[in-house]
């Protein structure tokens, strides 16, 4: 499921050629927990919570989703998103931060001002996207507590 998501290269700043080790490496075993949501036997989304930062930001958490081309547009993000909100409270984080939410991914900037991240900040040229060149992205963030 990430691995078409990498290569499109539209959301993540991943080397679009990401080796499966790498992407292992970010979504499942740096992260504090990696989480899949499904539906019976078939694999919707997932996504990951750590912290944003180490030691003295450490109370804010950063999360990454990932969903099934083929659950797109059926609510998986924003569930996935307010369930990770709720377990970030239960491991003690008292915010969570987006580092770069490109601007062309205008469904996820979206569904998160709708679920109350609020834009702190905006990058000119931040993320070198494959078809529409050099975009902005932006940073968001939600206290949870």
């Amino acid at each position: 499921m990430l691995e078409p998501i990498f290569r499109g290269g539209e959301t993540y700043p991943f080397a679009r050629d990401i080796s499966e080790a790498e992407a292992k490496e970010i979504w499942v075993d740096t992260p504090l927990k990696t989480y899949v949501a499904m539906q019976g036997k078939t694999v919707l989304g997932t996504f990951y919570i750590k912290p944003n930062q180490p030691s003295l930001d450490a109370h804010i958490c950063n999360c990454g989703y990932a969903v099934d081309a083929a659950a797109r547009g059926k609510g998986v993000a924003g569930l996935m998103c307010e369930f990770s909100q709720i377990e970030a409270v239960r491991l003690g984080f008292l915010a969570m931060q987006f580092n770069l939410v490109v601007e062309t991914n205008v469904g996820a900037l979206a569904l998160w001002q709708r679920l109350g991240f609020a834009i702190v900040g905006t990058v000119p040229k931040a993320f070198r996207h494959p078809r529409d060149g050099l975009v902005a992205a932006h940073v968001m963030v939600k206290e949870l507590c």
